[in-house]
């Protein structure tokens, strides 16, 4: 039997998915090598690059204008890479500041000597929570406004995204967790192993036209549109978890693309929710408007229950349920490939642990 994951990151994928991999990790499809083995700008390999492209499109219902691209170093890379390319001599940024994630960005700016305005900041309170859209201070003209969709360490998520003219956000959490519209945004990030994939890649959908601000100066590695213009193969991508990638986006497509994988987030998030508000004993960490969908947060009357909660459950298979160890706490990351059964196992322990310790 598999454990149940909870995990926030290299965090769970399907398992059709890993089976299928596992079956053609030696052979692939009668070469006789391993996809891993293989040239980026071989047949072989192309055919999985330029599906995993279409099938995101299709997803995401991406309008033309935009690229998708595939990048290394993750979000933590984007952070510098966002500012080198968009905010110009003169320019100021819009940041928002809504926890551990979006405070990273906004350092990474201002490493580069960028104007920065932060544009609300709740990244200290608690209970969590994202910024209202009414909250927010923007700088007329300002080259973008930055924020982080979901932050996967306190557990809060944006429900309803500001407008701006270059909106930018680090999805990393909860990128193909629900039906969005891309045209509303400038550019979208997202690390792989929260929700896509392995470790490794780093997805990007950007619009076009964004690019040619970047100035000469930049070195053309850490230029989007260097990447736009060799479709993410001006240097060797990283295949498997391209692959990886590639096998997780036709699961998607399978299980009824974005609006069937949202229905089933949601139900299993709004049930996980319903057993923590259900007694005194657990306690939600985000505030209930903006609790995420994607990685719930809660505590228990004390660490030492909470040391006890995560010893037991991991017995029982209910594993990686730690919270972030600058929170603490107890986080349930159930990405779209978290199974609802998973979900039901832990909210029994729950009851039963509270039984018994309450």
């Amino acid at each position: 039997m598999r454990a149940y994951n909870f995990s926030a990151g290299p965090a769970i994928l399907p398992e059709e998915v890993l089976k299928e991999a596992q079956a053609e990790l030696f052979d692939y499809q009668g070469t006789g090598m391993s996809l891993m083995e293989m040239s980026h700008r071989g047949k072989e390999y192309s055919a999985v690059h330029d599906e995993t492209i279409a099938n995101i499109k299709k997803l995401l219902n991406i309008p033309a204008g935009y690229s998708v691209l595939f990048m290394t170093g993750g979000a933590s890379t984007q952070f510098a890479l966002v500012p080198m390319n968009l905010l110009g001599a003169g320019q100021t940024a819009d940041y928002t500041n809504s926890g551990a994630w979006a405070s990273k960005a906004i350092q990474e700016a201002k490493l580069l000597g960028g104007k920065v305005n932060i544009a609300a900041n709740c990244g200290k309170e608690i209970p969590t929570r994202v910024p209202s859209i009414d909250e927010l201070k923007l700088t007329p003209g300002a080259a973008y406004l930055h924020i982080t969709s979901n932050e996967t360490i306190s557990g809060a998520q944006w429900k309803v995204f500001p407008k701006h003219e270059t909106l930018i956000a680090d999805m990393s959490s909860d990128i193909l967790s629900k039906p969005l519209d891309v045209s509303k945004f400038g550019l979208i990030y997202a690390g792989a192993q929260k929700n896509l994939g392995p470790a490794g890649v780093t997805l990007v959908i950007m619009k076009d036209e964004l690019a040619e601000r970047c100035p000469e100066t930049v070195p053309t590695m850490f230029r989007y549109k260097t990447h736009i213009a060799e479709n993410s193969l001006y240097n060797t991508v990283p295949t498997f978890p391209v692959y990886i990638l590639c096998l997780v986006t036709r699961w998607l497509l399978a299980k009824g693309g974005l609006e069937g994988m949202q229905k089933q987030n949601a139900e299993k998030a709004a049930k996980l929710y319903a057993a923590i508000d259900g007694t005194g004993f657990y306690t939600g960490t985000a505030v209930k408007e903006y609790r995420s969908d994607m990685n719930v947060t809660f505590r228990l009357p004390s660490e030492a229950l909470e040391d006890q909660f995560i010893a037991e459950a991991s017995k029982l298979k209910l594993k990686s349920l730690k919270g972030h160890r600058s929170v603490g706490g107890i986080r349930a990351s159930i990405y779209n490939a978290f199974p609802p059964a998973g979900v039901d196992v832990l909210i029994s322990f729950m009851k039963e642990f509270e039984a018994k310790n309450g």
